[in-house]
């Protein structure tokens, strides 16, 4: 079976990987251009580019997947089945009506939840307890096609975005593989999507992670947790932004005033307790517990290791 990959970040390189090392034929690698980078502006590979040159395989950049040039590129590849995982791009028709097997995309949600493009992120944001990976046949909807194969995976209380990806990642490459073995048994199912139970996972945009204290201590909590590594939770601290890394959620508004003698006329974000592990912040329904913080042109820190600089009755905000 000849494969075309279609894929970009790094969620995507497990994917490839197993279809190497099973032994498929894959004829080519289609990514996204090389985009500038840090500081410098330095072009940068996409994850899958770097993978694909390490192991020969021929890598396809087009800017626009609509053009008859690339469309009769893939068209003289001639390939059996089109792969896709986070591309990034919607194809189109003519693209999606080239291969004989049609295209298989690998999600990272449980479809018809979460169709979009950060499913991870909005997963974790919204509080979800379980996640996980769906495989579908591409059409040329925003995820739409027929569900194949699911899988599960819990997300705990403290798991962030960036550990989510990882894990999904790689449950990925797994339900992938069963997906191709059941496609060449000839037992593979597809099952029409429910558009009545569908949700969205637009593009996180960088000021996202700005914190309103007025939400509660969970959602908050789950704001850090969503957009770690990127684009990250943060706040004002005097004036001076303060990017916060990791929380707890400490106590609800009743336990605070019983435990802590927490005011509940304190205005949301007021720092009401300063211990040498944590930061203890007003919020608007419970107590968020401050625990790695990191200001502009600084490191990340834990509040061991600054708690001495930080002032009990500041607001943040």
């Amino acid at each position: 079976m000849k494969i075309v990959f279609m894929g970009t970040p790094e969620f995507a390189v497990p994917s490839l990987d197993m279809l190497v090392k099973e032994g498929y034929n894959v004829a080519a690698v289609v990514t996204q251009p090389d985009k500038p980078k840090g500081r410098g502006k330095k072009l940068s590979a996409p994850p899958v580019k770097e993978y694909a040159l390490e192991k020969g395989i021929r890598v396809l950049q087009p800017e626009k997947v609509k053009t008859s040039e690339f469309v009769n590129e893939l068209k003289s590849i001639n390939p059996d089945l089109l792969i896709t995982a986070a591309y990034g791009k919607i194809l189109p028709a003519d693209v999606l009506d080239i291969p004989k097997f049609g295209c298989i995309n690998v999600h990272a949600s449980l479809l018809p939840k979460y169709r979009g493009a950060a499913p991870i992120n909005w997963a974790i944001i919204n509080g979800e307890k379980v996640t996980g990976i769906t495989t579908m046949y591409t059409d040329i909807g925003m995820d739409t096609g027929d569900i194949l194969l699911k899988s599960e995976v819990e997300i705990t209380d403290d798991m962030t975005a960036g550990e989510l990806h990882d894990k999904l990642a790689v449950l990925g490459a797994e339900v992938l593989k069963e997906t191709l073995k059941e496609l060449q048994n000839g037992t593979l199912k597809r099952f029409p999507q429910s558009d009545e139970e569908a949700t969205y996972a637009p593009m996180i945009q960088k000021d996202i992670g700005k914190i309103d204290w007025t939400k509660s201590a969970r959602e908050i909590h789950n704001l850090v947790r969503g957009t770690n590594p990127w684009p990250g939770a943060f706040s004002f601290y005097k004036g001076e932004r303060m990017r916060i890394w990791k929380t707890r959620f400490s106590h609800n508004m009743a336990d605070a005033a019983a435990q802590d003698g927490v005011s509940r006329n304190n205005k949301p974000g007021t720092i009401c307790r300063i211990e040498k592990e944590m930061l203890r912040v007003v919020t608007g329904d419970g107590i968020l517990d401050i625990l790695e913080i990191q200001f502009d042109n600084g490191r990340r820190m834990s509040i061991q290791e600054c708690w001495h600089n930080m002032d009990e009755g500041e607001v943040l905000g």
